[in-house]
């Protein structure tokens, strides 16, 4: 089967759904002799895509979940851009919040494969969802049905500059960010560009542009409040929010928990002083660093830089925060190998866990060299102290 749509269409025919069952769980090794077996019975087409279908759903297991993956269709760019469910879960219930009556119903432009609409629909919100490309939208389409929410989900094919949003109570958009060559970084080169997304989200009482994390601040439109996401602290994403009663703020939201740091853009402290290292070390989340809020972690451990181009915080006190991790510092040391060789080695540290910020050095560099032995472990950090490059040995607080 050479047309997309047909070979997906065929996957959800009995047969086409009796053979993505029987090769659920084939692992790649596996593959061409499941394959060879199956094209006895089955047409070759078929076979291919239900393996190709499997391999999608067991990839998509970290972003959606065992149960949900396992009863979703996917294309290979789907599976890339889909947002993590936690994320599109939280964004979702944020969405949902907003406004005295909350958002109920929302135009979901760029929708991909469907992840984010289903977040929507399963936080109560009618959902419009489209896309330009016939075989996305029957993915999509596909989803919101085998999840039971194809009563919340209408999916349409369409150009998204073409869709009128008036009807709705917010819109999101997700534009496509990446090309033939990989990530895009340029606002403008989405598709569509950053500019038509927040034209569009002026229009619309409430709005969500998701938007990679490195955007620039200086794109970062005056009134949008612009959130930074991490997940196990990993940033995932930015949000350009529109209607919010935080405009014009900096927002760093670490999940599971929950937690948001939050400073309006000209209430946002200056960058704090350089100081000498103390007892503690804080190592600010992923998404503080992004929202440049690690000023406000660290008048709240009422610390300072270690270096005026570093995100570690140093302080002689421990307080207990989400928004950084603390390490208690127990040696520092001028970078040099041999030193901190000998005194892993005097303390017997086998479990050696190596950050870096501000170093050329590559952590399995430094592990290979020091050759850690011993029932102990600590935490090295390669970075620069006061400009100088350092090494700071701990452990966790």
């Amino acid at each position: 089967m050479n047309d997309p749509l047909a070979s997906f269409a065929a996957l959800r025919t009995d047969e086409g759904r009796a053979l993505l069952a029987s090769v659920r769980n084939v692992e790649p090794s596996q593959e061409l002799a499941v394959a060879t077996r199956l094209r006895r019975d089955h047409p070759a087409g078929l076979v291919s895509a239900a393996l190709a279908q499997a391999r999608l759903r067991q990839r998509a297991v970290v972003k959606f979940g065992a149960a949900d993956a396992a009863r979703m269709f996917f294309t290979p760019g789907g599976v890339e851009q889909s947002t993590r469910t936690s994320v599109a879960t939280h964004r979702a219930r944020r969405l949902r919040g907003l406004g005295t009556d909350g958002v109920r119903s929302v135009a979901d432009l760029c929708c991909g494969v469907g992840g984010d609409a289903i977040a929507f629909a399963r936080a109560g919100i009618s959902v419009l969802a489209v896309d330009r490309d016939p075989l996305t939208c029957a993915v999509a389409r596909a989803n919101a049905e085998a999840l039971g929410l194809a009563d919340l989900i209408e999916v349409r094919e369409a150009d998204v500059t073409d869709v009128d949003t008036s009807p709705y109570d917010a819109v999101f958009v997700d534009p496509a960010r990446r090309g033939g060559r990989g990530r895009i970084f340029d606002p403008e080169a989405y598709s569509p560009p950053l500019s038509w997304a927040v034209e569009t989200a002026r229009k619309a009482p409430r709005a969500a542009l998701k938007v990679a994390p490195g955007i620039p601040h200086d794109v970062v439109p005056e009134e949008a409040e612009a959130e930074w996401i991490s997940d196990g602290g990993d940033v995932k994403e930015a949000v350009l929010w529109f209607g919010t009663d935080t405009p014009a703020a900096h927002r760093a939201t670490l999940l599971p928990g929950g937690d948001s740091l939050v400073s309006a853009r000209a209430a946002m402290l200056p960058d704090p002083a350089v100081r000498p290292v103390g007892r503690y070390l804080y190592e600010p989340d992923g998404a503080v660093i992004r929202a440049h809020l690690v000023a406000e972690v660290a008048a709240r451990v009422g610390g300072g830089l270690i270096d005026e181009t570093i995100a570690y915080v140093t302080s002689d006190t421990a307080v207990s925060t989400p928004y950084a991790t603390a390490y208690e510092i127990t040696d520092q040391l001028p970078f040099n190998v041999k030193r901190l060789k000998a005194l892993l080695r005097e303390r017997e540290v086998g479990i050696l866990t190596v950050k870096k910020r501000g170093s050329a050095v590559e952590p399995e560099e430094l592990r290979r060299k020091v050759k850690p032995r011993g029932a102990g472990s600590a935490t090295v950090f390669l970075t620069r102290v006061a400009g100088a490059p350092t090494m700071l040995v701990g452990r966790p607080r």
